[in-house]
């Protein structure tokens, strides 16, 4: 295609999300355009040494953007969210205006391709949960412009149940499920692979919104995994009700997995097929999230994530 020869633009390209898809473009032989803020940090210079262009700027920063998609074919649109607390600094109408400000400037500028990523946490109801709610108005927003767009809704990443926080220093791992219950999980990692096979046929994914995940387990099946791959006992339970209660955010994302809104409801088989290397929780703890995993049996703290 004579779009293969153009770059792609990549947003939050030192980011997880981001990285993930400009690493696998590039292993798949792609141009690779990387938006950063400082192309003079250790990430943006692995990238350029594993082959991208930098282009530097900020998301508040429009003129940057359209310099950014000057001769694109396609772009991938991230942002980050106040989901991720103080990190960033990220509010809900911040998220909002960047990711309609990337789509529009997409249209001006003839990108022929635009893949966001959105969070399986979205649908037709709003969570009330702003920065899922947010969002949702941003996908509401690409599907009027005239443009090819597909919308990635990834699942709870698997690097997230390896944060410090979760208990298991102290031989126990809490988080939102009941010990029974199903959801599923995403390695960072398949974004990009899934992302590449996105944008290689725009003919067959342009216009599709679905789901992405790599595997789906219960609360018992993290506990028999985490125990093996620790080699001790590792429990599982819940969250408490005085966690919870002491944690509104906590309390809001159980409530929303027991509403069947962050379960998950990705067809792995499909998914399988675009990835043929689709990583199950096992396999991913095994391999690249093994040093995560050791480093958080041996770390204590609360957790911070959506503090802020």
């Amino acid at each position: 295609m004579p779009g293969d020869t153009q770059p792609i633009l990549v947003f939050g390209a030192t980011g997880q999300q981001g990285g993930s898809v400009a690493s696998a473009l590039l292993q798949a032989g792609r141009r690779v355009r990387a938006f950063v803020r400082d192309p003079h940090a250790s990430r943006s210079i692995a990238l350029r040494d594993a082959g991208a262009e930098l282009v530097q700027g900020q998301l508040a920063d429009t003129g940057a953007m359209r310099a950014a998609m000057r001769g694109v074919a396609g772009v991938f649109s991230v942002q980050p969210s106040s989901g991720q607390g103080a990190l960033y600094g990220m509010r809900d109408e911040d998220e909002v205006r960047h990711g309609i400000d990337i789509a529009e400037i997409a249209v001006e500028s003839g990108v022929r391709h635009l893949v966001y990523s959105s969070s399986n946490a979205v649908g037709e109801e709003p969570t009330g949960m702003g920065h899922f709610d947010s969002k949702a108005r941003i996908e509401a927003h690409l599907r009027r412009l005239p443009l090819t767009t597909t919308i990635i809704r990834p699942a709870t990443f698997m690097e997230m149940l390896v944060m410090p926080g979760f208990g298991l220093d102290q031989g126990r791992f809490d988080f939102f499920m009941k010990p029974d219950q199903p959801m599923q999980f995403l390695a960072v990692e398949d974004i990009g692979r899934i992302v590449a096979a996105v944008f290689a046929d725009p003919r067959r994914f342009g216009g599709a919104t679905f789901d992405l995940a790599g595997d789906m387990v219960t609360g018992r099946q993290l506990q028999s995994l985490f125990t093996e791959a620790a080699g001790r006992p590792i429990r599982y339970a819940r969250f408490s009700d005085d966690a919870l209660a002491a944690n509104p955010f906590l309390a809001r994302l159980t409530e929303l997995l027991d509403r069947g809104r962050l379960a998950g409801d990705a067809d792995l088989q499909a998914l399988r097929a675009i990835n043929p290397g689709l990583l199950s929780f096992r396999t991913w703890l095994a391999g690249s999230g093994q040093a995560a995993f050791a480093a958080a049996l041996g770390t204590s703290g609360g957790w911070r994530y959506g503090r802020g």
